[in-house]
Order: C-alpha cells, then sequence, then structure tokens
C-alpha cells in the first residue's frame, strides 16, 4: 500500500513470515516482516521489520476504511504534546493516528518507531515511542482503494 500526496509518501508491504516453517506457537507462526519505504522533506529511509501479526495486519485496512466511512476519531495531542496512535499493535514499530478529517480527505499519520524509524532518530529513540510520525494526506477514494491494495498484499499470508 502507498499513501501518498505532494510533501510525504508511506509505502508499507507485507513481505514473508518471520519464520518460514511453522513452529506450533500462534505469535511465531505470525509475525509478518513488514516492509516500509518513507519519503519526507527530512529524507528518505527504508525499513522491514517483523511488527505485525497477521490479524494485526488486518486490522489496517479496516481502519483505512473507517477513517474513509468516517468513524474514526481524530487524535489530538495530549497535554505534554505527545500523539498516541490508535490502533497500535503489539510491536510498537508502526502505528496510526488520524490527524484531522474534512468532507473531502483525511490526514493519517503513520507512526514509525525503532526499527521503522528514520536513521537520525535511531539509537537513542530520540523522539520517544510511537512520536515520530509522517502525515499523508489523502481523499476518501484514495484510502479505499488502499485499503483494498492492501487487503490483496496479504492474500499470501493468512494466519497460520
Amino acid at each position: 500500500m502507498i499513501l501518498r500526496d505532494r510533501a510525504n509518501s508511506v509505502e508499507l508491504r507485507p513481505l514473508r513470515y518471520q519464520f518460514a516453517t511453522v513452529r506450533g506457537n500462534r505469535y511465531d507462526d505470525n509475525w509478518l516482516v513488514i516492509g516500509g519505504t518513507v519519503t519526507t522533506g527530512g529524507g528518505s529511509w527504508s525499513f522491514a521489520d517483523p511488527c505485525l501479526l497477521t490479524h494485526e495486519a488486518r486490522q489496517v485496512a479496516a481502519w483505512l476504511r473507517g477513517v474513509a466511512a468516517g468513524t474514526v476519531s481524530v487524535i489530538d495531542p495530549n497535554a505534554e504534546g505527545d500523539v498516541f496512535p490508535d490502533p497500535w499493535f503489539n510491536e510498537p514499530v508502526l502505528a496510526f493516528s488520524l490527524a484531522a478529517r474534512s468532507e473531502a480527505e483525511a490526514v493519517i499519520r503513520v507512526h514509525l518507531s525503532l526499527e521503522a524509524s528514520p536513521p537520525w532518530q535511531q539509537g537513542e529513540d530520540k523522539a520517544g515511542i510511537y512520536q515520530y510520525f509522517v502525515e499523508v494526506r489523502a481523499n476518501t477514494e484514495t484510502l479505499l482503494q488502499v485499503a483494498d491494495q492492501w487487503d490483496r498484499d496479504l492474500e499470501p499470508f493468512p494466519t497460520r
């Protein structure tokens, strides 16, 4: 899936299961390595990390459809200025939140922490978990197309 506007671009794709063979553990059997390529005004980078379980990955498309339908709430920064995503997942590497919504478009935050954060943020986790994010504007039609593409990308990766 690709979320892109004039300023930023985030491409996410499931690459493989973390472990090729079934191990008999519902977590180990279902970790997906997610590849990402991010471009912002501050720079570009890529990552690949086992950061989503198969069922968590499927929640992303449902969330995007909820944003398109207007059923997802905007998340504002708290009193300290921090923004905490919804949804968030077991591994605090990738998450999403809605920054703004109008009749015509939504502003999606893609939160990128730890292994997914930009190289200049890694090491000391300078921004804090979930506090580095990329905002992307998208209209309803685009959000639905992105959700459909994400579902297609996940077809080779059923829950094992």
